[in-house]
């Protein structure tokens, strides 16, 4: 089988460092036999910190980093001074990532933009030297502070796909065409089902420099709610699109059951993904007379805009772009 470049979830264990110590120390010198406390403070741990980077689109990279361990922090020294932080550790990862803690499945950080940073787990602060503790009625602290501990624990990184609009359907609908045709994209294109297993991300350029983006998703059967298929590994990703375009080929046995059966899928999985924009696309159209479009265009929810295509002949495609410019540019339905 095809090792994958896109991996979409990776579990690593991490531990942020350790604080320095605090010291206590005495000025001793060839002028000062009985100097007072000059204990210097320990510096902070490493903190893990993610990036959004912009360019990356899978956490591929991170895949062979399964312990992430960052520095300790020096302890204090003589002279009152404070030791060297430690180095912290920063993680470039994908626009969309979400990291969570493995044991309790808590969200503990979220990267949306580029550039965006964000530590995940803090570095132990450092430990106060013995010049912290003086006061008038003692004046010779034999006291300093440990530095605190860092966190650690297996955590997990999750990407979910940013794009625009996310094409959703059954394997085979032609979701894998559509993208080489409306963007840059090479998406493999075969005639057996989960062609896609992976998201394929395009670009599609549209009038006056402007453009969008579009993610082929991988196919969803009946049951993808309960992890069938490739079940939530799909579904995750469908989170993010702002628009969902239902492809449903126009060689179905029965278009307002499939589409029926995928809006389920949704509902069953995160009914907050139905509050997003829906458009349904015939595709495979130019196999179509006239009668045959208006008995299919009977069959289509009223409330929903519908378009019929053909990637292989381009039919429509310039239309299609038109409609999901102007979804996309419209507020979402409540």
């Amino acid at each position: 089988m095809e090792k994958s470049n896109f991996v979409d979830q990776i579990r690593v264990f991490c531990k942020s460092g350790h604080g320095g110590a605090g010291i206590k120390h005495f000025r001793r010198d060839k002028l000062t036999a009985m100097g007072g406390p000059d204990g210097g403070d320990g510096g902070r741990g490493g903190h893990i910190v993610l990036k959004g980077n912009r360019n990356l689109w899978t956490l591929l990279h991170l895949r062979y980093h399964k312990n992430i361990i960052a520095e300790n922090g020096e302890n204090g020294s003589d002279n009152n001074r404070t030791g060297r932080n430690g180095k912290d550790i920063i993680l470039e990862v994908p626009l969309g990532t979400i990291a969570r803690d493995e044991e309790t499945g808590e969200k503990e950080v979220e990267i949306l933009s580029d550039g965006e940073e964000k530590i995940w787990l803090p570095g132990g602060k450092g430990g106060l030297g013995n010049t912290n503790f003086k006061t008038p009625t003692n004046q010779a602290p034999e006291y300093a502070q440990p530095g605190l501990p860092g966190e650690e624990g297996w955590k997990v990184l999750e990407l979910k796909v940013l794009a625009d609009v996310g094409l959703v359907g059954f394997p085979n609908a032609g979701k894998s065409t559509l993208l080489s045709v409306m963007t840059a994209a090479k998406p493999k294109i075969a005639d057996y089902a989960f062609t896609t297993i992976n998201p394929q991300l395009g670009m599609v350029e549209y009038r006056d420099g402007k453009s969008f983006c579009i993610a082929d998703l991988p196919g969803i059967i009946e049951g993808a709610a309960e992890g069938k298929g490739l079940g939530h590994r799909f579904l995750r990703h469908i989170e993010r699109n702002s628009v969902l375009l239902f492809l449903i080929p126009a060689d179905s046995k029965d278009h307002k059951k499939e589409f029926e059966i995928l809006v389920n899928e949704l509902e069953e999985y995160n009914p907050e993904l139905l509050h997003k924009q829906f458009l349904i696309a015939i595709s495979k159209s130019d196999m179509l007379d006239e009668e045959l479009i208006n008995a299919i265009e009977k069959e289509l929810p009223e409330n929903i805009p519908h378009i019929f295509i053909s990637s292989v002949i381009n039919k429509n495609i310039p239309q299609l772009k038109d409609l999901l410019w102007k979804v996309l540019n419209e507020p979402l339905r409540s």
